[in-house]
């Protein structure tokens, strides 16, 4: 908000010549104002968020978690293989081992 010609004119024709006592009223009748609009409109402050982390630490954790998640899968992918052949040759044990006994050819 810029201030006027008008805005000027009436600050130093009412504030300057003002005590340090007026001053110091309306600068809390200013702050209680300030208040009063933040707590009716529902506000945040930077007291309201102060415990959240900046962008810099947000972005620096979500990096850590992607990783995580990454290496997650190739672990994951690594694993299902292992599976795969295991199954396979479990597949072929099978069938060289009925009933879990040796199949002896005469």
């Amino acid at each position: 908000m810029t201030l006027t010609s008008v805005d000027k004119k009436w600050l130093k024709d009412n504030l300057i010549s003002r005590s340090d006592d007026d001053i110091n009223s309306i600068k809390n009748l200013i702050t209680v104002a300030v208040e009063e609009a933040i707590d009716n409109k529902k506000l945040v402050t930077k007291d309201d968020i102060s415990h959240l982390p900046n962008k810099d630490e947000f972005y620096k954790e979500t990096a850590k978690i992607l990783k995580k998640d990454e290496d997650l899968e190739t672990d994951n992918k690594s694993l299902n293989n292992r599976v795969s052949e295991n199954s396979d040759e479990i597949e072929k044990l099978k069938e060289i081992h009925p009933d879990n006994k040796h199949i002896f050819e005469n």
